[in-house]
């Protein structure tokens, strides 16, 4: 099995196993085993494996036009720009390929608005523990600790901060900065919480000092946690956002969203030979216009709070933490820093779950999984405890 495997650049740690097949909440691998999928690609397959709105947009969009190159305009670039536009509250979009292609658009058009409107100024206040990347730029904006001794030199001009700390942010504001860009929940961090009351205050605070806040909803957005995204369970709307992950229900899809007072990039600033293309984008249209229904995301809400509640009840069975998070995207807090160990064993037993840290699982699943299928996880995971 592994002659087929021996020229995949090994850039991450990946068990022996190669899936051929998927569909809803469940995955198969080339020797005919089955795997109840709570990772979904990290959050990227918000409506599960094969799920007929995105398959149906692949055909009937490949039919019609594939790429026309970005030097123009195409039908549902157009239409996605507008969905997003419209759910969000904000005014331009710009359609890529990855989350961090998306963060890192947001870095260079807050410092090209701080070029244009803030004397020059370029820096960023980002949040210890954050992820936003791994691009050059955005490894550089993020707070991982394991990136810092990689790819030296580093980007400059990024201020971290701890989260939810008011305070530290104020005092990291000066006249070099230009923006102020956190996670609603910083999900590689092991699902840690930018708390609702921190975030309105940071709102008014970049809004009086006179900067950009700019919102990572990457894992976030897309009805990820019972909202279409995360900013309207607070009442506040970011200056920019950024897109990726669930927006593409497992094509390769991000999206930079920016208000028009930040809006600024000039041809030329900005592009990419892949990005806005019509395939794409019209699975982006189809994701969205399937998420953004009361319905879909009232029941998002209800199955989240039910994973939730069961999941505190098989920890204090099985003497371990709390579990953290909002809606679909939960942590479950470990007394032992066996994650990684409890993770291998579910896989053996025909469960994905994610281990970011070695104290915490994190579950992702589709937003269309059922109760049943979290019976049957927990069922899994319990074995994987005792």
């Amino acid at each position: 099995m592994s002659d087929d495997l021996d020229h995949v650049m090994k850039i991450t740690r990946r068990p022996p196993v190669v899936m051929t097949e998927g569909s809803g909440s469940w995955l198969r691998d080339r020797e005919g085993r089955t795997y109840l999928d709570f990772v979904q690609g990290w959050a990227v397959n918000c409506l599960g494996h094969g799920h007929p709105v995105v398959l149906e947009a692949l055909q009937s969009q490949a039919r019609r036009l594939i790429n026309c190159s970005p030097a123009y305009h195409n039908e549902p670039m157009a239409r996605l720009a507008s969905l997003i536009a419209e759910s969000s509250g904000l005014d331009t979009v710009f359609l890529c390929n990855s989350g961090a292609e998306a963060n890192e658009g947001a870095i260079k058009l807050a410092r090209k608005w701080g070029q244009r409107h803030r004397s020059g100024a370029f820096e960023i206040v980002t949040m210890q523990g954050a992820f936003h990347g791994r691009t050059l730029a955005t490894m550089s904006a993020s707070g991982k600790p394991a990136f810092e001794p990689l790819f030296k030199p580093k980007v400059p001009g990024f201020r971290k901060v701890p989260l939810n700390d008011l305070d530290a942010v104020s005092a990291a504001i000066t006249e070099r900065t230009v923006a102020v860009m956190v996670e609603p929940i910083q999900g590689e961090a092991g699902v840690i919480c930018a708390g609702d009351a921190y975030l309105r205050a940071l709102r008014e605070l970049t809004s009086a000092r006179g900067v950009f806040l700019i919102l990572d909803e990457i894992q976030t957005g897309i009805g990820r946690t019972g909202r279409l995204y995360a900013f309207e369970h607070i009442g506040i709307r970011p200056d920019i956002m950024t897109l990726g992950k669930g927006l593409g229900g497992g094509v390769p899809l991000a999206a930079l969203v920016a208000s028009e007072g930040a809006s600024c990039f000039e041809p030329g600033d900005q592009g990419g030979t892949f990005n806005g293309n019509p395939l794409m984008a019209a699975v982006g249209c189809a994701v969205v216009e399937t998420v953004r229904r009361p319905e879909f995301l009232a029941s998002v809400w209800d199955i989240g709070a039910y994973l939730a509640e069961r999941l505190g009840a098989l920890s204090a069975a099985t003497g371990h933490g709390g579990v953290r998070g909002r809606g679909l995207l939960l942590a479950l807090s470990l007394t032992r820093g066996d994650a990684a160990k409890i993770a291998e064993t579910a896989l053996e037993r025909g469960l994905l779950i994610n281990a970011p840290c070695p104290d915490t699982l994190r579950f992702m699943p589709a937003l269309t999984v059922s109760r049943e299928e979290v019976d049957q996880m927990l069922e899994r995971l319990g074995s994987c405890l005792d």
